[in-house]
């Protein structure tokens, strides 16, 4: 996604809330995007595990505490989804709205595209050391590379007016 000349903060902190500043089409692609994120944590598919492992890290790291990690993730992970499922709900309704975000709202936003980002750098193996510009033009997963940096980018603005505030 070609990067746009700001003239206006991508996400700013007005007297009605937080305006999110993106044209329709990166709207629908936040919105659409935070629709795959719901059907993935609502499916029962174990295939998916792997993909939602970031999103739900253990908390029982030593191999003999594997039953408190079942055990954690057992009471755990309902709750986390519960609260993953709002916030997308939260974000999904407002940004297709173009309505300002409340300080809840705005929340939302971070945690609904932090786990977006969490989920696609699964999916691509990032590490700490992933430099967007080493991504090759050939790359078969060059969309999935430039889909992640807009993302990355979308969240640095919702944290620095969030900061400003």
């Amino acid at each position: 996604m070609a990067r746009r000349k700001e003239q206006r903060p991508v996400v700013e902190r007005t007297a009605d809330g937080y305006v999110i500043n993106l044209d329709t089409e990166e709207r629908e692609l936040v919105a659409r995007l935070v629709a795959e994120l719901r059907a993935l944590l609502l499916a029962d598919d174990p295939n998916n595990a792997l993909l939602l492992q970031r999103l739900f890290p253990p908390a029982y790291l030593q191999p003999d505490d594997a039953e408190s990690e079942v055990e954690y993730q057992r009471f755990m992970r309902e709750e986390l989804v519960a609260s993953r499922l709002a916030a997308l709900n939260t974000v999904e309704t407002l940004l297709t709205a173009g309505a300002p975000l409340d300080d809840e709202a705005m929340n939302g936003l971070l945690q609904s595209l932090n786990a977006l980002r969490l989920v696609l750098g699964t999916l691509l193996e990032v590490g700490e050391d992933h430099d967007p510009s080493d991504v090759r033009d050939d790359d078969p997963m060059v969309g999935e590379h430039h889909l992640y940096s807009f993302l990355s980018w979308l969240l640095e603005w919702s944290v620095r007016a969030l900061s400003e505030g």
